[in-house]
C-alpha cells in the first residue's frame, strides 16, 4: 500500500529557504494519476494548500506562495521536494505531503532564530 514520509529540520531560521522531502513507498512518483500535494496545518491559519506536482511535473502553486515556492523530485528516490524559500514565523507550521486521501504523518517546522 502506498505511504509518504516527510523529512526535514524541525527549526528554520527567518530568511532561510525550508527544505522538506516526502519519500513515497508503494507507488511510484513519475507514474500517477494522481497529483502529489504539499498542505501545511497552523492554528491560526488552519489548512491551507501549498500546490501539486503531478507525474508528468506540471506544478501548481497556491497564489499566497508562488512567489516562494519551488517544487522537485528524484525519481531514482521516489521522493518529491518542498522549497519555501525567504521564511517567516508565519510559515511555522505542521506540514504533509500527501496523494489523494493518503497523507504523510506530517512534520513540525518552527522559524525562530
Amino acid at each position: 500500500h502506498v505511504q509518504l514520509q516527510e523529512s526535514g529540520p524541525g527549526l528554520v531560521k527567518p530568511s532561510q529557504t525550508l527544505f522538506i522531502n516526502c519519500t513515497v513507498s508503494g507507488a511510484s512518483i513519475s507514474v500517477n494519476v494522481y497529483p502529489w500535494s504539499w498542505i501545511r496545518l497552523s492554528p491560526g491559519k488552519g489548512l491551507e494548500w501549498i500546490g501539486n506536482i503531478t507525474s508528468s511535473v506540471v506544478t501548481y502553486f497556491a497564489p499566497s506562495l508562488q512567489s516562494r515556492t519551488t517544487f522537485s523530485r528524484d525519481t531514482f528516490k521516489n521522493q518529491f521536494t518542498l522549497q519555501l524559500a525567504s521564511v517567516s514565523p508565519e510559515d511555522s507550521s505542521v506540514y504533509y505531503c500527501a496523494r489523494n486521501r493518503i497523507w504523510g504523518q506530517g512534520i513540525q517546522v518552527t522559524v525562530t532564530t
